[in-house]
């Protein structure tokens, strides 16, 4: 009987975790670039009855179920006009800007193509909303030069879109969430890929990836399977009183 108590407690808590990562697509989907992340979930039971059957593993048989991992789907979305010279929407599945942070020289990487022209050390570069410099083919800072005030704009703009390179993994879903959405390989050996044939375009936002019809499909779901995880806590606790109290 303590069994069910803790089975329903385990499905609870997953669903509740997947309400957390709902709850999340849904608060970005106006932020462009923006990808949600999908919950998986593993069968404890079916999981220890493929295992050899004197094997010792944290998983028992009867547990339930636990949240396997979380992973983004790096797929295009929605492209919106902006008309703003230095927005940039990526038109290739699993393809990011690299991008360095000014202070540390840490490496992340972005779909977020909307990009302004940052000052530093008194020259101006490509920069992100969080002040991280766009990075080149070679790995390098892309300068932007006074693009507003001169009549060669055209020309300077023109240089910055084949200055822009994309880069993406042999692996994306691999890939780990460090805020501002921005990305970090999980893995220490995986090796970012120069795209050698970009595809791009300006004066443009990708859209969030976030479907509101189908995140509110999910919410019913896991509200659902958290509700009867609950029924299930209450029904075995009524069991548990009828048993002790026909023991008197």
């Amino acid at each position: 009987m303590y069994q069910s108590f803790y089975s329903a407690a385990v499905g609870a808590s997953a669903y509740l975790s997947k309400l957390s990562v709902t709850s999340n697509n849904l608060a970005n989907i106006n932020n462009h670039g923006f990808k949600p992340k999908n919950v998986a979930f593993s069968d404890l039971i079916n999981y220890n009855l493929n295992d050899s059957a004197e094997a010792v593993t944290e998983l028992q048989a009867g547990d339930g179920m636990r949240v396997q991992r979380t992973y983004s789907n790096f797929g295009t979305s929605a492209v919106a006009m902006t008309r703003s010279p230095l927005d940039f929407a990526i038109l290739q599945d699993n393809a990011f800007f690299m991008v360095q942070d000014v202070g540390t020289g840490e490496i992340t990487y972005t779909r977020s193509g909307h990009f302004h022209r940052g000052e530093l050390d008194g020259k101006f570069y490509l920069m992100t909303d969080s002040n991280r410099m766009v990075l080149d083919a070679n790995r390098e800072p892309i300068e932007v030069g006074q693009i507003a005030d001169n009549e060669n704009a055209g020309e300077d703009l023109g240089a910055i879109r084949q200055s822009v390179a994309l880069y993406t993994f042999n692996n994306p879903s691999r890939l780990m969430n460090v805020g501002d959405n921005e990305f970090a390989p999980s893995d220490e050996g995986a090796e970012p890929i120069l795209i050698e044939n970009p595809v791009f375009t300006t004066g443009a936002l990708e859209s969030s990836g976030t479907d509101m019809a189908d995140e509110m499909v999910k919410v019913i779901e896991a509200q659902r399977a958290f509700t009867y995880a609950l029924k299930m806590v209450t029904t075995s606790d009524e069991v548990e009183s009828t048993i002790n109290s026909l023991r008197g």
